[in-house]
């Protein structure tokens, strides 16, 4: 495989560098396809997926995650309804979770497909379609007066940072401007019965509200969003909407539950390749986020420290203010995990700003 990171060698990649064409699709397993779209971000694409369905009585298919709401993305789909469905129709279309690049179409396609009598539903954990539907309609963690005062209350105190932050109040809107009014709920340990296949729903925390992996153990294939991604380390964020978080425990923990996983797997990612490896991009994950944290408690030990100092030790390249938010919120994370095991406490300064030290608390 190209360009691969010593992490990514001790995994295996069967499909090797191919990648589904734009507007195409690759089959990666019985009944299931690979498609991508593309994305305006430094993470520049998206995995989704077709599954064989019949439901009701009707054959057709199942799309799992949608990707965001551009005219790019609606006319890749428009090439894959003409091109690869067979002529069959899209009968149901299942989100992992609220993210916009997951749920941003899901409300044109669930439209697009629906007749009389015959509605495309929108198959979704609680949680995140609630969510979903407060983020469209209001601001959350990446944008908005509250964002702002949240960074910087832990130490993005530049004022052009904040200006733009402030200014990106509609960015979840920009790119989910619709939910769904209605959904069907998925929930930890069900199972999703799709043509004559089970997929059974794994839920998952701390980088979603309530994040829905599938497991088809009979194809012996593990839809994973992006709990488990090959390359890059899932983020995990503390957001303003929740300032006390401690997501990353939830992270860790629910990474954990998927050891009863066969290895064997196929994990299918929202980013990047499909891989067989899962227990060890599990343990490599839990050893990133080890190392992460004793960084990030050397970096108390030796002085009180906000998050955004701890910016330059977790993430040692450039960041525009896209990636910076998620960088806060992820430093944010770290810290509070240390908190909640009692490691470290915090003081607010005369400045506003939190720091984090083992003489805080």
């Amino acid at each position: 495989m190209s360009n691969a990171t010593e992490l990514e060698r001790a995994l295996h990649f069967p499909l090797g560098d191919a990648l589904p064409a734009p507007g195409r699709t690759l089959a990666v397993a019985p009944g299931v396809r690979w498609l991508r779209m593309a994305l305006p971000f430094a993470l520049d694409h998206i995995n989704l997926w077709l599954l064989e369905d019949t439901l009701d009585g009707r054959r057709g298919w199942t799309i799992v995650d949608c990707g965001i709401d551009d005219a790019d993305t609606r006319a890749r789909w428009e090439q894959v309804f003409a091109d690869e469905l067979g002529g069959l129709p899209v009968l149901r279309v299942v989100v992992t979770h609220m993210h916009p690049d997951h749920i941003g179409l899901a409300h044109w396609l669930c439209d697009r497909w629906s007749v009389p009598g015959r509605e495309c539903r929108l198959w979704i954990s609680a949680t995140d379609w609630g969510a979903a539907r407060m983020a469209s309609e209001s601001t959350t963690s990446v944008g908005g007066e509250a964002a702002a005062a949240f960074f910087a209350r832990h130490g993005l105190v530049d004022e052009a940072a904040l200006a733009q932050v402030r200014a990106r109040r509609n960015h979840y809107a920009s790119l989910v401007p619709q939910v769904p009014a209605r959904y069907r709920r998925l929930m930890d340990g069900h199972d999703l019965r799709v043509a004559d296949k089970r997929w059974h729903c794994i839920a998952g925390y701390g980088h979603a509200p309530e994040h829905i992996a599938l497991h088809g153990a009979e194809a012996g294939v593990l839809i994973a969003g992006d709990m488990v991604l090959p390359r890059i380390s899932t983020n995990v964020s503390v957001i303003d909407l929740e300032p006390e978080a401690n997501p990353l425990r939830l992270y860790l923990d629910s990474l954990h539950a998927m050891r009863g996983i066969p290895a064997r797997t196929l994990v299918l990612p929202s980013h990047g390749r499909p891989f067989v490896g899962l227990h060890t991009r599990i343990a490599q994950l839990q050893q990133h986020h080890d190392d992460r944290l004793a960084d990030t408690l050397a970096a108390c030990l030796a002085r009180p420290t906000s998050a955004h100092d701890l910016l330059p030790l977790l993430f040692r390249r450039p960041l525009d203010l896209h990636q910076t938010t998620f960088a806060m919120g992820e430093a944010v994370a770290h810290l509070h995990a240390l908190v909640e095991d009692g490691r470290i406490g915090s003081v607010c300064g005369d400045d506003g700003v939190l720091r984090f030290s083992t003489t805080g608390a």
